[in-house]
């Protein structure tokens, strides 16, 4: 349990420092033939800070829980 709960925490503290992910798609705009046109069409994904931390909050109950049974 201590493990995951590492992993956890790791993970809560990547999505509080990366609040956003960008990434691109290819979309066919005009098609004649066998030319094709093509568009890079960005898009984002945006969460909260608080999301981070609230996994962490978890992570670290995790690990808290397992000490205390030692």
């Amino acid at each position: 349990m201590k493990t995951i709960g590492m992993i956890i925490v790791l993970v809560g503290l990547g999505l509080t420092i990366f609040t956003a992910i960008s990434y691109f798609t290819q979309e066919t705009i005009l098609k004649i033939g066998t030319v094709e046109l093509m568009q890079s069409q960005p898009h984002s994904l945006n969460w909260s800070p608080f999301i981070g931390m609230a996994i962490m909050v978890v992570g670290a109950f995790l690990i808290l829980r397992t000490r205390k049974k030692q």
